[in-house]
């Protein structure tokens, strides 16, 4: 028997896809949620434009017949706007009608009342803490969602026989018997069955279905050197031009912005492989936000990427060759017009060719702006994402629905992309107390 299903605002601004995720099922939307999807379509940010899409689809349902009636969807369902609910009906809760997520979770205490296979769909915690103790049954929006506790590392551990790792160290390679044993650019530390200081690194390749020796880890890259294996290995990924996308997560101080503008300096002004840098990241505030800041977009972005401007700076002091002593900031690097800040908003619509490409802080984004984001990389450009899936500062995301997470899983059968979870502190040894602590 078929559910009914009451989303919540939220989750269409979030997805505009879910008004037509719920198979042959029945999407009842309050009149509330039209309202307020009226005030977000002015916005020019992932939120206006996903209330503006669903905007559109309902106005294309309309015109297949009366939505209030409930309209007929492709996968068998049906979507229905209520707008003639007696509130009434739902006074014993002592909800106020004044607030708009009262009367959303109202309508769906009255429609539970009708038909028992009520379900509230929303992405505010809050607000499914409420439709609990009122009685009706909630859920957070799924699609997009991946397990974060098996969320792919990029790299195993293998126990092999010794004769195997030393003809592996004699030929550069390994033969690989199962080949689905690996995902392309997936690592490999293999470890002496008999002695487990007997290990070695190496990287599947998918064209040659074998385990090869790594090229660029492990070695010095614009003063910058790899501390532990996943740094070795991150840079592996990092200075292979074959390896278009990458992606780095690991909490505060574990090198994944370091690596990637170390990188991006060596690939650009170095080996000139790159025209530029570009780097970006989204404008969320930790803590109260500070509003609006003057000047010009590249001066209001100059005030979000101190962040990155602290990494160059350290990288650019550490460098003593002299072939690059002309470049002593970040600034310096800005005024050459190597280096490009961007703000996300300003991507959609662009192809961005030949350039070095940094998403900082990439757990912020929603699943769809991940794809709005990669889909920008031009010919020859290579893209990395870098983030936190701990640290989420959207209020609709968490480390399982996060645009990082959602990427690494969907992406890892690809042999143009390549991933890397890091997990040791380097930045101090303060900040590896912290983060492990507090």
């Amino acid at each position: 028997m078929p559910k009914i299903f009451i989303l919540d605002t939220n989750v269409l601004i979030h997805n505009s896809d879910a008004l037509i995720s719920f198979a042959d099922n029945e999407v009842v939307l309050p009149i509330e949620v039209i309202e307020e999807l009226d005030v977000f379509k002015k916005d020019n940010d992932e939120k206006g434009r996903n209330a503006r899409e669903v905007i559109r689809m309902l106005d294309n349902l309309r015109r297949k017949g009366k939505l209030g009636n409930g309209v007929k969807t492709e996968g068998g369902g049906k979507i229905r706007i209520i707008t003639n609910i007696d509130l009434s009906e739902a006074s014993e809760l002592g909800l106020s009608t004044k607030i708009a997520d009262n009367r959303i979770l109202m309508t769906a205490y009255i429609l539970q009342k009708k038909q028992s296979r009520v379900i509230f769909v929303s992405k505010d915690i809050n607000a499914r803490v409420k439709a609990d103790a009122i009685g009706l049954r909630a859920m957070d929006f799924e699609k997009g969602k991946v397990n974060f506790d098996k969320l792919y590392t990029g790299w195993k551990k293998t126990i092999l026989p010794k004769e195997m790792i030393d003809g592996f160290y004699a030929k550069k390679m390994l033969k690989v018997e199962n080949e689905t044993a690996y995902e392309p650019n997936e690592f490999a530390l293999l470890t002496d069955k008999a002695d487990k200081k007997h290990t070695a690194l190496a990287r599947y390749s998918a064209d040659k279905k074998k385990l090869v020796q790594m090229k660029y880890g492990g070695k010095e890259i614009w003063g910058v050197r790899p501390r532990n294996k996943e740094q070795v290995m991150a840079q592996e990924l990092l200075c292979d031009d074959n390896i278009r996308l990458v992606t780095l997560v690991g909490q505060a101080g574990t090198g994944k912005t370091l690596l990637a503008l170390a990188a991006g300096l060596q690939k650009v002004l170095q080996d000139v492989s790159y025209d530029k840098l570009l780097i970006s990241r989204p404008i969320m505030p930790l803590g109260r936000d500070i509003g609006y800041l003057p000047g010009t977009k590249e001066e209001k972005l100059e005030n979000w990427m101190e962040p990155i401007f602290d990494n160059l700076d350290y990288i650019l002091t550490m460098n003593k060759q002299k072939q690059r002593a002309k470049f002593k900031t970040a600034k310096d690097l800005l005024d050459t017009g190597l280096l490009q800040l961007e703000a996300l908003t300003y991507m959609r619509g662009r192809s961005i060719p030949k350039q070095f490409i940094i998403i900082d802080e990439a757990q912020n984004l929603t699943p769809h702006e991940i794809k709005t984001v990669i889909t920008r990389t031009g010919s020859y450009a290579k893209m990395v994402l870098t983030g936190d899936p701990y640290q989420i500062d959207n209020p609709y995301l968490d480390s399982a629905s996060n645009g990082l997470t959602y990427c690494v899983e969907k992406m890892k059968h690809q042999p143009m992309f390549g991933h890397m979870t890091l997990v040791s502190s380097e930045r101090s040894a303060l900040a590896s107390i912290a983060a492990e602590v507090l």
